[in-house]
Formats: C-alpha cells, structure tokens, sequence
C-alpha cells in the first residue's frame, strides 16, 4: 500500500478501510468508473454510484467533455454538491477512476480522493458488494468553467515539443502506453477499435514511462520513494513542465495523478487528446 509519508496531496489517496468506515457518511460519495461499465452492474460498494467515462463524461457530438451545465447536472443526480467528498475506484488499476477523478478536478471540484488498490483490492478482501443501486437527493452544483491549467490540448503539446528542442532541461514529455505503442510495434490496441489511429509511433522527445510501473500486483499505488525513483530516473523531475498522454487520456491522467498528487508536481498536464488525436492528425511530427 502507498506510504502515507507524502509530501503533498495529503488525503487523496484512501485505503479500502477508510472507505469501509465511510459507507453512510452523508458527506462523502463513492463513484465507480470503470474501463467496463458493466462491471458496476455485476456488483459494487455499497451506495456507490456510477459514473460512465464515456457517456457521463464525453460529450455525444464534439470530441470533448461535457460542457459545465452538463457536467453540473452530472453531479446533481449524483447527490454531490460543491463540499462533497467524491472518493473514485474502478477496475483495470483504477484507470478510469483516476480519468473521472481529474475530469472533477478539471472541473474545480475541491474534495476528491482515489481508493488505492481499486475494484481489485475491495474483492481480493472479501469486501461487501451489492447490486442495489441507490438514489440521491438532487443538489445545487455551480460549476465556474474548466481548470486548464492540468489539461494540455494539441498546440500546447507542438510548443512543448517545440520549446524541449530549445530548453531540454525545461520540459518532460512522457508516453505512458506500453513499450509495443511506444515504439510503434503496435499500431493500435486489440479490442479497442474506437482508439484507433492512421500511424503509429510517439510524440518526438517523450520518455516511455508506462502507467503501471506506478502500482504494485495489488493494484495499490507504490510508496512516495519508490514513484520518484522511478520517474526521476528518466528525467521527470518537479522543476521542468509536464505533459503526459496515452491513445485516449485515461492511462494518463493515472500518471498525472501520480505526478501532480502524490509527488507534488505542480506543473503537469494530462493532454486528454492523446495518441488518439495526435496519430490521425495532419501535418504532425511523430518518432519510431
């Protein structure tokens, strides 16, 4: 389990325990997201809501998110209001937890936590499950628009490729896919044929940091010491700026999670684009 000895970000991360013990606090609110949202149907934490990545989150006609009166309707008929505190887990090494949980904070939600070790942990545990799905009071949610300054979009990703030619001491690009997208051994992911992409290859100067070298067999997150080794040692460090991307920004924003939360990086964005965009756009540099 993660070492509670962090030097930021105290509190967004919680243990299966802490969850357990907060089951009927009428302040807090478990969301499952899932890569397969049909897992939540198979059983879940009790009281636990969900929040589909795709058709929650993704808006149904622009290749974006929801807009904030969507994402503020979202959080209504979840019964979270501005000062509740969303605690997300999912399967998959909570990948799409950690993609749900930055598109809160993306959205300025102040109380959010991640439980370390996800779905996977809570089962391996023997833990409650149920079928049941509970209904929440609607709430007031204000939603002031989105906190850019942890999303990166296509033209910020050309500059910071730009701007690592010129000051490579300053920025850090890192591809967080496997060693096969990386290289471009794989064009794209079997079984995903909506992450497909005309080319493969990465993004020119990006390090290959893949998202799971960040968690143990467990599905729980590897102690402050052992995540800044394991990044510092390719050159990601607090001092420089950082983008990080995947094929479809989930595996991501676990890494941004990692980076920004846990490390205390403050100046890391989750370019949500990712190889999705980047590998089917016109006109832009790649690397094999």
């Amino acid at each position: 389990m993660m070492s509670t000895d962090q030097p930021c970000g105290d509190g967004v991360l919680v243990s299966t325990d802490w969850v357990a013990a907060h089951l009927d606090d009428p302040e807090v609110r478990i969301i499952e997201s899932d890569r397969d949202s049909s897992m939540y149907d198979l059983g879940h934490v009790p009281g636990a809501a969900l929040v589909d990545w795709k058709a929650d989150l993704q808006d149904p006609v622009v290749r974006d998110f929801v807009g904030p009166e969507q994402f503020a309707s979202l959080a209504s008929r979840l019964g979270i209001d501005n000062e509740t505190t969303a605690v997300f887990y999912g399967d998959c090494g909570n990948r799409r937890a950690a993609y749900a949980y930055w598109v809160f904070k993306l959205y300025g939600h102040a109380s959010a936590r991640l439980m370390d070790g996800g779905r996977q942990k809570w089962v391996m545990e023997e833990r409650p499950l149920t079928r049941g799905v509970k209904s929440y009071p609607l709430t007031l949610y204000e939603v002031a628009g989105q906190d850019l300054s942890i999303r990166a979009f296509r033209d910020d990703v050309l500059q910071h490729v730009e701007n690592a030619r010129s000051f490579p001491e300053a920025c850090a690009l890192v591809d967080v896919r496997s060693y096969g997208e990386y290289s471009g051994e794989l064009l794209n992911v079997p079984g995903f044929p909506q992450e497909g992409a005309l080319r493969a290859g990465h993004i020119p100067g990006a390090r290959n940091i893949p998202w799971v070298e960040a968690v143990g067999p467990d599905g729980t997150f590897k102690s402050v010491d052992e995540l800044r080794t394991i990044y510092t040692s390719h050159g990601v460090t607090p001092n420089r700026k950082i983008i990080t991307y995947c094929r479809a920004g989930e595996r991501s924003s676990h890494t941004w999670f990692v980076l920004y939360e846990l490390l205390g990086y403050r100046r890391v964005r989750n370019y949500d684009g990712s190889w999705l965009e980047w590998g089917n756009t016109v006109r832009v540099p790649i690397e094999l």
